[in-house]
């Protein structure tokens, strides 16, 4: 999926005019990284606000337009109000097509009614994490990576070292290889998975 975001360069900073931009119905951001120096920018709330409520925004490259000039960049933060459905501030960080990218891509997991733990043996999913830490090129970035629960039985679980990555895409550096990713539990019971996501809450 391509995204497009339109702003524009802003020349007042600071906390009384950021609270003016809000209040006009844009939201403050910089674009950093790269040899060029940073850019304030300012973009309108309502279309940045439909954007991020879609999961591949954070994770795709996006064409960002300041005053004309097309750049790619990823999002890399966002603020939002504490109860509101107010973006505060952005960060979007440029992308060279000749370096590799570090980011989390969500997981979508595929065929949980079929696992036969859970349709013959009534076992429940037991999700211990949702995304993963890649690194790969701008041409090979993924909106996200599926794990196939098909065959996991009662006690199976999946490891981040037997998802199968794109073309292109690896682990991240720091990335724990034998980490449980998602498991199948009997009802009452433990497994694997469940004793992983324990683990990590410690």
């Amino acid at each position: 999926m391509t995204f497009e975001l339109i702003a524009q360069a802003r020349t007042l900073q600071g906390t009384g005019a950021s609270r003016r931009l809000r209040r006009a119905g844009t939201v403050p951001g910089i674009v950093y990284g790269g040899e060029a120096a940073p850019v304030a920018i300012e973009t309108n709330h309502n279309d940045l606000l439909l954007k991020l409520k879609k999961e591949a925004f954070h994770s795709s490259i996006i064409n960002i337009v300041v005053d004309g000039k097309k750049e790619q960049v990823l999002l890399r933060d966002y603020q939002m109000h504490a109860y509101r459905p107010l973006v505060l501030h952005i960060d979007f960080q440029r992308v060279d097509a000749t370096h590799e990218l570090h980011v989390k891509v969500p997981l979508h997991f595929v065929n949980e009614e079929i696992a036969p733990g859970v349709k013959l043996n009534g076992g429940l999913v037991n999700h211990v994490t949702t995304e993963v830490d890649i690194q790969c090129l701008a041409k090979d970035l993924p909106e996200f990576i599926e794990v196939d629960l098909s065959a996991l039985n009662v006690g199976d679980s999946i490891h981040i070292n037997q998802l199968k990555l794109p073309n292109g895409v690896k682990l991240g550096h720091h990335v724990v290889a034998d980490s449980v990713v998602v498991g199948v539990v009997g009802k009452g019971g433990s497994s694997e998975a469940a004793e992983g996501e324990a683990a990590a809450a410690e």
